[in-house]
C-alpha cells in the first residue's frame, strides 16, 4: 500500500568545508512512525552541497514509498529558504542542485519545506555522523 503523505527529515554535513561529507534522510508518517532511513557518504563536498544532496536523497526515498505529499524538514535555513523561494540561489555550485530539487518536488502533488533547529533533527544528524565515521574509519 502506498503511503499518501510523509515527513522527511534530512541532514547533510561536511567535516571541514569543503571536506569529507555525508547525507542522510529519515522518512516517517505524519504521526512519527519511521518508514525508511538511509545515510550515505558522498566524498568531498561543502556543507551546503551536502544539505541539497540530503534533500534529494529524502525525496528519492519518499518516491520509492509511493508518497504523493512530502514535507521536508531540515536544519539548513539557507537551503529551506532557497527551496521556499525566500532566498535567491547565488552560488554557481548550488544552482544545479537547486534546479534538480525543484524538478523532483514537482513530482509530488503537494510539498513543503520546514527549517528546524539541529536538536529537532537528531536521527538524520546521527546517520550523517555514522556514515562519515564508517567512511573515514573513525
Amino acid at each position: 500500500m502506498a503511503i499518501e503523505k510523509v515527513v522527511v527529515h534530512v541532514d547533510g554535513g561536511a567535516r571541514g568545508n569543503p571536506g569529507p561529507a555525508a547525507v542522510a534522510a529519515v522518512v516517517s508518517t505524519p504521526e512519527g512512525e519511521s518508514l525508511a532511513e538511509k545515510g550515505v557518504y558522498i566524498g568531498e563536498a561543502t556543507n551546503n552541497v551536502a544539505e541539497y544532496r540530503a534533500v534529494l536523497l529524502g525525496l528519492e526515498l519518499a518516491r520509492e514509498l509511493g508518497a504523493r505529499e512530502v514535507e521536508v524538514v531540515n536544519d539548513s535555513e539557507l537551503v529551506a529558504r532557497q527551496i521556499g523561494g525566500q532566498y535567491k540561489v547565488k552560488h554557481a555550485g548550488l544552482k544545479p542542485l537547486f534546479l534538480e530539487t525543484m524538478r523532483e518536488l514537482r513530482d509530488f502533488d503537494r510539498w513543503a519545506v520546514r527549517n528546524v533547529r539541529r536538536e529537532s533533527n537528531e536521527r538524520a544528524d546521527a546517520l550523517v555522523n555514522e556514515a562519515l565515521d564508517e567512511a573515514l574509519g573513525g
